[in-house]
């Protein structure tokens, strides 16, 4: 029997529901079948199964799962390859996009900032939380109204045209999506390689190469269709990770299983401990030692040639004196090591000298260079001109932070591309919703997990002797010098807060071995770190490669390609962005949570200006677009070069750093937004007006016709 064409929306309709009842119990079993795996885990570690081996099978059966879904999604169909069919449920779409959102940064990133910054690194929870709001409000219903698959394919609907020229809008957008995802993908595959090492015990390249065939095997086979659906299975992975150790800590620390409820005893306690360790007389003398090194650097700098000289001379004496004394093989061995750590050159012993003399004057600051942790920005607003100046500065660069994480996270490529693969722009709308219900979950317990730790290593490893420390300080120590650094300064055995030095990347996954927990417990959070990373990996790669393929190739260079060619490659250049982004990672550009910001200011000074304008200014034009744009981005990636450390490095610029109004690199996006608004409404009001087609677009965009209203 022939359906009658009444019916198809309530077929539909069922059809949709038969789609989600079916996912709600595959998920169900799936998040089952998760727990019994760490909870077989936990029984053979009591009865005697390593460390190593506990790692090796977190990583193993969590990149085999992902790389399953891989294979039983491959598809070659451009609609499932780009947006995965156009028909993941507002509810799951939100957990996917949760988890493409909650990436290394996040995970790994957040706590340990907050736990070094206090009360500054809540501009993070703010930020990116606010974003969606914005997300939510002036893009996702419109995108997916406009229902295409890449940022840079609507800004060449809105503001293109004929020829070359028409194209110009969605080249600079390409541009623009390629070198923000680019940059945030390099985060994520540095966290990889980190949480690899640490589970596997591999070196560091060798990391992450493993953890990129399990990054690979989804994007590169089933597109966005394997991703989502593999994303779903990530968040599940990465929330239970994060919330186990930190209700596990709660009850340990205060027998309260709802951390949340219990944060606020234990921070009235870190503050405590705080006041007690600043006025400790041991941790005055390892200030004071610090300060003396920072010293013996700040003169070395002063004449570098000169220091380098006698540097270099005090040491082979040192070797020449060892030897003609015939002292003992080992401390010959250890004198000629240092020799050749010596810098080269001039240059090297300038840049190593400047990089520790910042990291001794760090150390030799009150509670080892960290504020208390309530303290709201530094300096003091009543105080002297230095302290009132530092006050300023530090709240105009926390309201700077929020700014440019908040608008980067409504303008981020890979996050505006998820509101494209919802069945409806209703959906569109409810699944920014419950991406900001899943997303809660993780940031209302990192602020926890940062009080908690920080009160594990005031009571626990503060005053602990040298000779007792835990194992996972050396463990830690190999993966990365300077995750983890301890040493005995003032040489009385006992572990001072100013001799310890803990990098942000690794506080939350070593917190199981800072808590004293289960190993399984260390591994289930790895592998919640790796699940977090994989899938903002995938979203970033796929981001990259459709805009390469689908805007670059299909659209400009060949419109009657094959679809089946479209997407073979795609393909091609995903792994080909990948290799590119492990290569870079390598060599351990700067921390993730750098990478990551810096993302989110080029794509909100590239991006936001163009998309808002473009939907609720029907005067906005191609020109406008583009030098708006241009501008924007070109204005965030000169301040970056030109103020933060390794970029400086990297293209060689040798005038000093030139902050304005003292904002941080990680903020330029605070200039590049407004000016690209700027630029972007004066240029498109000195030139013509956008064309009929294009006015009628906007109107079909913002109020679409009712079903069987004429067109006017």
């Amino acid at each position: 029997m022939r359906r009658r064409a009444s019916d198809a929306p309530q077929a539909q309709a069922g059809d949709a529901e038969r789609f989600r009842r079916r996912l709600n119990r595959i998920y169900l079993l799936y998040t089952a079948g998760f727990i019994v795996f760490v909870a077989v885990l936990a029984v053979l570690e009591q009865f005697g199964l390593s460390k190593r081996w506990i790692g090796i099978t977190f990583l193993l059966a969590t990149v085999v799962l992902y790389a399953v879904i891989g294979v039983l999604s491959r598809t070659t169909d451009p609609a499932e390859y780009y947006v995965a069919g156009r028909r993941v449920p507002a509810i799951y779409n939100g957990m996917a996009t949760a988890a493409d959102w909650m990436s290394a940064a996040s995970f790994i990133g957040l706590a340990g900032t907050l736990y070094l910054q206090g009360y500054g690194g809540l501009a993070y929870v703010m930020g990116w939380t606010g974003g969606y709001v914005l997300l939510a409000l002036f893009l996702a219903p419109y995108l997916r109204r406009f229902g295409q698959y890449t940022i840079p394919d609507f800004l060449g609907e809105r503001y293109g045209g004929s020829g070359w020229s028409g194209h110009a809008p969605r080249l600079v957008g390409v541009v623009a999506a390629v070198l923000c995802s680019f940059v945030y993908l390099v985060a994520q595959i540095y966290g990889v390689g980190l949480i690899t090492t640490q589970l596997t015990g591999v070196d560091f390249v060798i990391g992450i190469f493993l953890g990129l065939g399990g990054v690979l095997v989804c994007s590169f086979l089933g597109g966005m269709r394997a991703v989502t659906w593999t994303q779903v299975a990530q968040y599940i992975v990465l929330v239970i990770a994060y919330l186990v150790p930190v209700v596990w800590l709660s009850v340990k620390q205060t027998h309260v299983p709802v951390p949340q409820w219990a944060v606020g005893q234990q921070l009235a306690k870190v503050s405590e401990r705080e006041r007690e360790l600043l006025n400790d007389p041991k941790e005055l003398e390892v200030r004071a030692l610090f300060k003396a090194r920072a010293d013996d650097y700040a003169a070395k700098l002063r004449d570098v040639p000169g220091a380098l000289v006698a540097e270099r001379a005090a040491a082979l004496a040192r070797v020449s004196e060892l030897k003609a004394a015939r002292a003992p093989l080992r401390e010959i061995q250890a004198a000629e090591r240092a020799l050749a750590a010596l810098p080269r050159d001039e240059a090297q012993a300038r840049e190593v000298w400047q990089r520790a003399l910042g990291l001794n004057t760090t150390r030799s600051l009150p509670l080892a260079g960290m504020p208390p942790h309530t303290q709201q920005f530094a300096g003091d607003p009543d105080g002297s001109p230095a302290e009132r100046t530092a006050f300023a500065d530090s709240r105009r660069n926390f309201i700077a932070l929020v700014f440019c994480l908040m608008v980067g996270t409504a303008a981020l490529p890979h996050i505006l591309t998820r509101s494209y693969t919802t069945p409806s722009v209703r959906e569109a709308r409810q699944s920014v919703a419950w991406t900001l219900v899943f997303i809660c979950v993780l940031y209302l317990t990192a602020p926890v997990l940062a009080v908690l730790v920080k009160f594990e290593v005031f009571n626990g490893l503060v005053g602990m002797p040298f000779d007792r420390l835990p194992a996972w300080i050396g463990a830690w120590s190999k993966v990365d010098p300077s995750l983890v650094s301890v040493t005995d300064i003032n040489r009385d055995g006992i572990l001072q807060l100013g001799e310890i030095r803990l990098g942000g990347d690794m506080v939350v996954l070593a917190t199981p071995e800072i808590a004293g927990l289960p190993y399984v417990i260390s591994g289930m959070v790895a592998a919640g770190g790796l699940a977090a990373a994989l899938s903002t990996a995938d979203g970033l790669l796929l981001t990259i490669s459709a805009a390469l393929s689908h805007d670059v190739y299909h659209k400009m260079i060949a419109p009657q390609g094959s679809a089946t060619r479209r997407v073979t490659i795609s393909k091609v250049l995903l792994l080909a962005a990948a290799l590119a982004a492990a290569a870079l990672a390598t060599q351990r550009p700067a921390d993730i949570l750098f990478l990551v910001t810096a993302a989110f200011s080029i794509a909100a000074a590239a991006f936001f200006p163009a998309l808002v304008l473009g939907i609720f200014w029907s005067r906005a034009n191609r020109w406008g677009a583009i030098s708006g744009m241009a501008v924007g981005l070109g204005i965030t990636l000169y301040y970056l070069v030109r103020n933060e450390p390794w970029l400086r490095a990297a293209f060689g610029v040798s005038v000093p750093p030139e902050p304005w109004f003292g904002i941080a690199a990680t903020s330029a996006g605070v200039f590049g937004v407004p000016l690209g608004f700027a630029v972007c409404a004066i240029v498109s009001l000195l030139t013509p007006a956008p064309s009929a087609e294009q006015r009628r677009f906007i109107r079909e965009l913002r109020h679409p016709p009712r079903p069987g209203q004429l067109e006017l």
